[in-house]
């Protein structure tokens, strides 16, 4: 289908907002509404491993406990503290020149020890649960190390889609850039913790957004515009879950406190979101 539908578009949120979509997804099925039926998902960061998971049909709920890939001893990540906050001073300042702060912090990235590449794409093999690309029209966005620029990968884009996942999941400092088509590539959230307007052409844009309350609204708001949808909907944590989610968001303690937010919140969006969802007009 070339002009979509239904977009999904998840966005940023480490792996506790990761978990939540989850939970979320999983609730939202249950009250029949069914987001693995997207014509176009959009995944960004922790989003991609969630968007990988129900573009392939798989079940929401296997990632309602933390996953680790099997047979490897679950290598965690080896942060580069030194780095990371190098990372987060730059980004602190980029509003003045967006452009220049991602190159800078794509150099962070390349100069930080984060351990092999490899480890990580098995451990979003692991999560993301396939390695073969939908036939459904799935884009993962990352952002070229050394460019800046935003890459949207998908099925005709070489790249598997574990590496694809990986690729947009590695926030510099934490994981490292990962290595496709000979080019190195960062976490997709660098650009945006959307990238929203990649839904355009969509009649129907259900975006859920688990660092909504991080960012400005005005920032989304001017995404959605550019994309000339008939509805959009957006799901954000609400209170209950924000407060499962605690402070760090890639804390693996709270990722079944997260999912299970996730799973609670779900039946009150399943009611503005079944009838939009279910026919493609506005019912929100």
């Amino acid at each position: 289908m070339d002009t979509p539908d239904r977009a999904l578009v998840l966005g940023a949120g480490g792996l506790v907002g990761m978990a939540w979509m989850a939970g979320l997804a999983c609730g939202l099925r249950r009250g029949g509404v069914d987001l693995g039926g997207a014509d176009l998902t959009v995944g960004t960061s922790a989003g991609a491993i969630t968007a990988a998971l129900l573009a392939t049909g798989q079940d929401p709920d296997r990632l309602a406990a933390p996953v680790r890939p099997a047979g490897s001893g679950g290598t965690p990540p080896q942060v580069d503290g030194r780095r990371l906050g190098e990372v987060f001073a730059v980004l602190g300042g980029a509003a003045s020149d967006p452009a220049e702060a991602r190159r800078r912090v794509g150099r962070l990235a390349l100069a930080a020890e984060t351990g092999p590449e490899q480890a990580h794409v098995a451990r979003m093999r692991a999560m993301a649960g396939a390695d073969r690309w939908p036939d459904r029209k799935l884009l993962i966005t990352a952002l070229d190390a050394e460019t800046g620029e935003q890459e949207v990968f998908d099925r005709a884009s070489g790249a598997s889609l574990s590496s694809a996942v990986a690729a947009s999941t590695a926030f510099p400092g934490i994981y490292p850039p990962i290595t496709i088509n000979g080019r190195r590539y960062l976490d997709g959230s660098l650009r945006s913790a959307t990238n929203a307007d990649l839904a355009a052409g969509a009649r129907t844009i259900v975006v859920i957004n688990p660092q909504a309350h991080l960012f400005p609204r005005e920032l989304l708001q001017r995404e959605l515009a550019a994309t000339g949808a008939h509805t959009v909907l957006t799901i954000e944590p609400d209170p209950a879950s924000l407060r499962a989610f605690g402070q760090d968001l890639n804390d693996r303690t709270a990722w079944e406190p997260a999912y299970r937010a996730g799973l609670r919140q779900a039946p009150d969006d399943a009611e503005r979101l079944r009838l939009a969802w279910g026919t493609g007009s506005d019912g929100a």
